[in-house]
């Protein structure tokens, strides 16, 4: 855990994604489903500590963000060793469970099944102090290929999901729909009272949603082919995004900027194009596609990918998959990103649609060698963005707002600081109004205050499944400062950055 959260420092990244409930099973205390199997070897047993608490506490102190990532429907993973838990949903309510493709699946057409998911989901956001919710691709499974013979000539076709029983229901109760328009129902019905729960429950907690990346095929540009996740997911991300469903998207933009027919610039301005509310469009970045061998994707595709996104006012950020890349600095990854791209820390871009109000401003006082803050009584408030010159040159950096303080350290290079601007930053990333302080109060009346702009948004990225514990992702938003410049462990994670420009 710390090694994953310090890297995300290192590369002054603003939040985790983190896997709590990979198989409706949970990486956190709960009375609702059983402890993970990923933790001890074995699903129910308890590991006699509380990871979601461990993980929440120690990205807090780190300035970190923390959302929580939970699969909504997958009830088993493929290769689990051991049985199920006597209190998981296969056991308790056997009749909404499915087997496809060798995993365990929650029916979506099961009431129970979407009970069972909003009820985790109610009692992670009550119980702890995460920022956000994050569900990923996985709505109806991707379809199974089965072996067939047609006139003598082997090919296969796809096994359809097991719902009979759901159907049959929703037919007797007088439903009209079409199978297809049914499953979709079911799904944005999640969607739905996934975003409701909670904000009812914490109005100010983010949800975000991370796709397949193509959109329906008959809203496609000229030129994109490939998997259709409106017909075979049934998952209708551009109604979503129409309703006003989640608070940032992260489509899985893993294709390269060359190839035609699943263009990175084209699916990117396909999605900015399908937000009428003006949520946070965070494209998820491939990272995990650089490797050894002879198909490995270029560090230079990379940042040309994160390039494309800063020249799109609209995307204000993107989202790296996965972690792992990052950690082993796969072809020098990390170290270029660090040096070239995410020189500075960034804050989180505001959600002004979120409830809340914009904080007040703190108020500064000198002490030796360093600035105290008293800040507003507004609980809200959780981090502090600090602005220093020094010799006519400006830093930027973030600090917990439990770190009241601002030093006045002297840099090797640039020497003494000889003026602050400082602002407060709450939940829903509104910030207040700056104050200043001056070394010199006659340089004060000399000189405006710079002019910083605050222009923010993260960035995604989904881990494939694995059979390691849970996983983390890091998030990185774009925020300009004086027109100056993820992880779910799975043993993969998400990077969220907000970007500097």
């Amino acid at each position: 855990m710390n090694t994953l959260l310090d890297l995300a420092v290192t590369l002054r990244l603003n939040a985790i994604i983190l896997q709590v409930r990979p198989s409706a099973d949970t990486l956190y205390r709960s009375k609702i489903e059983p402890w993970s199997e990923f933790l001890t070897g074995t699903q129910g047993r308890n590991p006699g500590y509380d990871p979601l608490a461990e993980w929440v506490s120690s990205a807090h102190c780190r300035n970190l963000e923390l959302h929580a990532w939970f699969n909504p429907y997958r009830a088993r993973h493929a290769e689990a060793k051991s049985p199920l838990a006597a209190n998981h949903l296969g056991r308790t309510h056997p009749a909404s469970v499915k087997s496809y493709g060798g995993y365990l699946w929650m029916d979506p057409g099961n009431p129970i099944a979407r009970k069972q998911m909003l009820a985790a989901v109610r009692d992670v956001v009550e119980r702890y102090d995460i920022d956000g919710v994050h569900i990923d691709d996985y709505f109806y499974p991707y379809p199974v290929t089965v072996p067939t013979t047609h006139q003598a000539k082997a090919k296969s076709a796809e096994l359809d999901f097991p719902d009979n029983a759901s159907w049959k229901r929703y037919l007797a109760s007088g439903g009209r729909l079409s199978r297809a328009d049914w499953r979709r129902k079911n799904v944005n019905d999640l969607v739905a009272d996934l975003y409701r729960t909670v904000h009812q429950a914490k109005p100010w907690a983010k949800v975000g949603i991370s796709p397949f990346g193509i959109g329906r095929p008959d809203r496609r540009p000229p030129g994109i082919i490939g998997f259709s996740q409106y017909d075979k997911l049934y998952a209708d991300v551009e109604l979503w995004l129409a309703r006003g469903w989640l608070d940032y998207l992260v489509p899985q933009l893993y294709w390269s900027c060359v190839k035609t027919a699943q263009s990175f610039p084209t699916l990117l301005d396909y999605w900015l194009k399908q937000n009428p509310h003006r949520r946070c469009i965070w494209p998820g970045l491939n990272v995990n596609a650089i490797n050894n061998t002879n198909q490995s994707r270029s560090v230079e595709e990379i940042l040309r990918q994160v390039k494309l996104v800063r020249s799109r006012p609209a995307a204000t950020g993107e989202v790296f998959y996965s972690a792992t890349a990052l950690l082993q600095n796969r072809k020098g990854i990390a170290t270029r990103l660090q040096n070239e791209v995410y020189v500075e820390p960034a804050l989180v871009p505001a959600m002004p649609w979120l409830s809340g109000c914009t904080p007040e401003s703190p108020r500064l006082r000198l002490r030796a060698n360093g600035l105290d803050l008293i800040l507003p009584g507004d609980h809200s408030v959780t981090k502090i963005a600090v602005w220093r010159r020094r010799d006519g040159h400006w830093s930027f950096s973030t600090q917990p707002a439990t770190w009241p303080r601002i030093t006045l350290t002297a840099d090797p290079q640039f020497g003494s600081v000889d003026a602050v601007v400082v602002s407060v930053v709450n939940r829903t990333g509104r910030e207040s109004k700056r104050v200043f302080w001056w070394q010199d109060a006659s340089a004060a009346a000399k000189n405006d205050p710079p002019d910083f702009h605050s222009e923010a948004a993260p960035v995604f990225n989904k881990p494939t499944v694995a059979t390691e514990p849970s996983s983390v992702a890091l998030l990185r938003l774009k925020y300009s400062l004086c027109r100056g410049d993820d992880t779910v462990l799975y043993c993969t994670w998400w990077c969220i950055k907000y970007l500097q420009i």
